[in-house]
């Protein structure tokens, strides 16, 4: 009986002693569980500040420069002045003050009356709204057009493939470097002339824009306005009658000398026909007969005999 109450005891002894254990072990996992989302939440307290830190360093980071525009600036000008020659040398001078120059140049008088002037003129972009403006108050403004024309995608176009074609030309004297066998050597500077001739057309492209948008082309037209005689219409007088009576005299004797000098020619060449005729064939003429008013007189005196003529015994 010793013995069974021994054993009974031992064993709620270890029964007690395992809840016990168990109950510890529940109360630690059940604190381990609390105190779990503390982590999580201090990481997510500090993923916030290191989202804020980015922000901040993305706020700070300074940003790209943007690509510079490449525009090409034209405009025309049509200014009417009092002397146009020295506008033309003022003109000259605004651009040349610009750091630009004269591309073309031509000037003409008309009917004698007025100078007109036409000038192309290039200036720098920075300076061509200020040349513009001076030309313009050069005179009186007759009409003004300006254009501007963005090229930006072209000048990237083309810079990107002169990059690529330089890049294509080296390859290709890379192989040539390699090559063995003459077919190939010969195929590949085929090859190289081809795309080198394709990258210096690329390359006066990228020189003909360069020129176009570094500069501004001005056209300015020059011209002086026509001097016109205002007559008074009054009406005429004496002497005004007389001038043109006067006038009119003189433009007869004009057209008659006109006339007699034109006549004059075939009046001479009749006049020496008409002596020749005269003088030289009409004496050769044979069996013409003589007029008694032109024969020579006879005497018939007494004691006369006259002459007897031909034909006569």
């Amino acid at each position: 009986m010793r013995a069974r109450r021994t054993v009974a005891a031992l064993f709620l002894t270890a029964s007690l002693a395992l809840a016990g254990c168990s109950g510890g072990v529940d109360d630690m996992s059940s604190a381990d569980d609390k105190s779990a989302p503390r982590p999580a939440a201090e990481g997510a307290a500090g993923s916030g500040y290191a989202a804020d830190k980015d922000s901040g360093a993305r706020q700070t980071q300074p940003k790209q420069p943007l690509l510079p525009a490449h525009i090409i600036r034209t405009a025309v000008l049509d200014v009417e002045v009092k002397d146009a020659p020295k506008a033309l040398a003022a003109a000259r001078t605004t651009a040349e003050n610009a750091g630009g120059h004269v591309a073309n140049e031509s000037t003409e008088r008309i009917d004698d009356t007025h100078v007109t002037s036409r000038v192309v003129l290039r200036v720098p972009q920075e300076k061509y709204d200020e040349v513009l403006a001076e030309l313009a108050g050069a005179g009186k403004l007759l009409s003004r057009k300006a254009d501007a024309k963005d090229v930006t995608d072209q000048v990237v176009d083309v810079e990107s493939r002169i990059a690529t074609q330089r890049a294509s030309v080296n390859r290709v004297r890379a192989l040539m470097d390699r090559a063995v066998k003459l077919s190939d050597v010969v195929t590949l500077e085929g090859q190289l002339s081809s795309r080198q001739a394709e990258l210096e057309s690329l390359l006066a492209q990228q020189a003909a824009l360069k020129d176009r948008t570094a500069l501004a082309t001005i056209t300015l037209s020059l011209s002086e306005p026509e001097k016109r005689e205002h007559k008074e219409d009054d009406d005429p007088g004496f002497l005004d009658a007389l001038g043109g009576g006067w006038h009119a005299l003189v433009a007869t004797g004009e057209w008659i000398a006109v006339v007699v000098g034109a006549v004059a020619p075939f009046a001479a060449v009749l006049a020496v026909l008409y002596a020749l005729w005269r003088w030289v064939l009409r004496p050769r003429l044979p069996g013409r007969p003589r007029n008694e008013a032109t024969a020579p007189a006879t005497e018939t005196g007494p004691g006369h005999t006259p002459y007897p003529g031909p034909g006569q015994d």
